[in-house]
This record gives C-alpha cells, structure tokens and sequence, in this order.
C-alpha cells in the first residue's frame, strides 16, 4: 500500500511504502531549507541535484549530490538545503 506525505506546506512530498524489507519512501523538497526529526535510523540518497545536511552537533554543512547517501540516527534532527527541486529515496532502518 501507497501513502502520500506532504511536509513544509507541501514544499516536500513523498510516497511511501511498507514492503517486506521495510520502510521506504521516494520524494521530491523543492529549493529551500528544512529541518526533519528521525523516529527511526533514515538512510537517504540523493537521487538527481545535490543536498546541504547539517547534522546534529555539528556546524558545517555537508554537500551530498547525485547518488550519494548519507545516514541520520534514530531521535535526532537534521537541516536540509537544496537550490532546486530535489529528488531523494529514504529507506528507514
């Protein structure tokens, strides 16, 4: 089964599905800056374009272009900054 989720005024919308190997979600955050909090361990790949992520405790950001994952631990938050529409896949552990 498919769910929509729409974030930040809908500036970040995802599909997400539960299948056997768990949780996964496929989405688009047009250009901005955003800052999401983890349940559970995300594993995210960029898949076109490049993201800013500033993790917790750090502060510097990051820059993850096309093709590149980066993983966020469980009850934590994390910035994103993207300068154009940005395509991602989100696989939660």
């Amino acid at each position: 089964m498919f769910d929509v989720n729409t974030y930040f005024d809908k500036k970040v919308v995802s599909i997400s599905h539960n299948g056997a190997e768990g949780k996964a979600t496929i989405g688009v955050m047009k250009a901005g800056e955003y800052e999401f909090g983890t349940s559970t361990v995300e594993i995210m790949t960029v898949i076109s374009g490049e993201m800013q992520i500033m993790f917790p405790g750090e502060s510097e950001w990051k820059t993850y272009q096309k093709f590149d994952s980066f993983r966020v631990e469980k009850d934590s938050k994390f910035k994103v900054k993207v300068e154009q529409d940005t395509p991602y896949l989100c696989i939660y552990k």
